[in-house]
């Protein structure tokens, strides 16, 4: 494969990612998190498991809506049960019922697994593999094959292994995934075994590996190096157990190390924005230690690194951190900051000049709230609205005077009832209103909906769609600080934003304050135009 042959980028983060015993994605997140993978230009997205819950069913259902600049959806299942045939296998059949672009299923290369697992003959297991993946063929426009446990399977029985992608060769696959499974697998075995399978194997092949050796990165990479074109991970390397190769650092090795065309320049420099969004939809916090894309990762504390990376940054940063989104920090005095601020503001449409005091103020301010426990990332509306504040190019749509929020257990076998009482003030007139909920976030949602709508008949068609809450680390037990992240949203889109207090209720009105606030300067910028 030459320098510039192109490698096709899987994303299994939403499917084999939630396989982590500290991940669960809501179908809202899911359909978010597609949107990050397509701009950062991952050319499959696999969605789910369709035939094994309900939620993944939801997806493939409602990713339908939404329109992706290039990346396919996948759906992931496995190969006909014995003793049936394909069309009447239920996994095959909900597999063709979702209308992927991709079907991805998987099946059986180890000679143990085929005896133990699936207790049946080595030459059935051929026939499973073949059925399904020919029947599929017949009825979806694409279908990629991931051979489990393929690297264990042909250490133990390769003459086997073989025959099983063989099968899948027969069946006119569109790619063949070498899977190591159990993630044990060295670098130098998988270059060896992939030049074997090159000899009998014609058909485009992919790698997926797990990081229980610590090595699924770099044995992708290696991979690449031996003639792979279709490279499956996840981002961060979320997954089960020690989990799955990272896209993180598999794609920036991929462009900038190797020269294999993969993502652009452009879509590449969103690669750590990504990375932070889905940690954060993941309710996880970002390791910070992370090549790449972690806040360490160009950070630099005092003597000569600082003076000679502030006169040639080559000297101790492996790649400029601009490519990937992330920058150079210098930890004794911080220089870094107004670069990220610029390209932000930029973003929005807003035009700051670097060298504005504003700009430096707006920095400083950025500071002070992350030390105080604010994050951006997933929260935009919020960075956006304090830009313009700071500017004053926002319209003062409301006040909130004051709040006040009541829970009453009446009975022990009853469950609390909530109440929100909010005094606003729009223009020179007041309101002042109480509604209940189904806890005391949602009543301060009524209230303030309650107070506005008669005034902004438009906050109507605006739906709280996620609320998450993380408590900071800082060692205080119950008088922590926390996070409340929330997700809203209109028929034109879905927006982000944060609240931060050793107040719960406190954070979540900041959060949702500002919520209110982006709908309608959305709103007042859309008659504008």
């Amino acid at each position: 494969m030459g320098k510039d042959a192109m490698v096709k980028l899987y994303d299994t983060t939403l499917r084999d990612g939630t396989q982590s015993e500290d991940i669960s994605f809501q179908v809202a997140d899911k359909i978010r998190i597609a949107q990050k993978l397509d701009e950062l230009g991952i050319h499959y997205i696999e969605g789910g498991w369709p035939g094994s819950n309900p939620k993944d069913i939801a997806f493939f259902k409602e990713i339908k809506k939404e329109t992706l600049k290039q990346a396919k959806i996948a759906a992931f299942g496995s190969t006909r049960r014995a003793k049936t045939t394909p069309d009447k296998d239920n996994n095959i059949r909900t597999l063709i019922q979702a209308e992927p672009d991709t079907v991805t299923i998987f099946g059986k290369t180890w000679d143990f697994h085929v005896k133990e697992a699936l207790r049946i003959s080595l030459e059935e297991n051929l026939e499973l593999i073949f059925d399904s993946l020919e029947y599929l063929k017949k009825n979806v426009p694409e279908v990629v094959y991931d051979a489990e446990h393929f690297f264990d399977g042909y250490k133990a029985n390769p003459e086997y292994a073989i025959k099983t992608l063989q099968a899948a060769q027969d069946a006119e696959v569109d790619c063949i995934v070498l899977c190591d499974t159990n993630g044990g697998t060295m670098p130098y075995e998988v270059g060896r075994i992939i030049d074997e399978v090159k000899k009998t194997i014609k058909i485009p092949l992919g790698i997926h590996t797990h990081n229980d050796s610590e090595c699924a990165v770099a044995n992708s990479l290696v991979a690449v190096e031996h003639g792979i074109v279709h490279v499956q991970g996840t981002i961060n390397g979320f997954g089960e157990r020690c989990g799955n190769a990272n896209l993180c650092s598999i794609i920036p090795a991929l462009k900038l190390k190797m020269e294999k065309e993969c993502v652009t320049d452009e879509q590449l420099k969103n690669l750590r924005i990504v990375s932070r969004y889905i940690y954060e939809l993941a309710n996880l916090v970002p390791n910070k230690h992370q090549a790449y894309v972690g806040n360490s990762a160009f950070a630099h504390k005092g003597g000569v690194h600082v003076s000679a990376i502030q006169r040639h940054p080559e000297t101790y940063e492996h790649i400029r951190p601009e490519r990937v989104g992330n920058m150079t920090r210098v930890l004794v005095s911080d220089l870094s900051g107004r670069s990220n601020i610029l390209a932000k503001a930029e973003e929005f449409n807003i035009n700051l000049d670097s060298k504005d005091p504003l700009t430096m103020e707006l920095l400083e301010e950025i500071k002070e709230l992350e030390n105080k426990g604010f994050q951006f990332e997933g929260a935009e509306a919020s960075f956006e609205l304090m830009m313009r504040r700071a500017l004053g190019t926002i319209r003062h749509f409301f006040s909130v005077i004051g709040f006040r929020v009541i829970d009453a257990k009446h009975s022990e076998d009853e469950k609390p009832q909530s109440e929100a009482t909010v005094q606003i003030k729009v223009g020179g007139r007041i309101e002042h209103t109480a509604a209940e909920g189904d806890g005391p976030v949602n009543a301060l949602d009524h209230a303030l909906r309650k107070a506005l709508e008669s005034f902004y008949p438009s906050l109507k068609e605006m739906k709280l769609f996620d609320y998450k809450v993380r408590v900071l680390p800082a060692g205080k037990g119950t008088a922590s600080v926390t996070r409340v992240l929330i997700e809203s949203g209109d028929k034109t889109g879905r927006w982000g934003t944060v609240g931060v207090s050793d107040n719960i209720i406190d954070a979540s009105y900041q959060a949702l304050v500002d919520a209110f606030q982006f709908k309608l300067l959305q709103d007042q910028e859309g008659e504008e135009t």
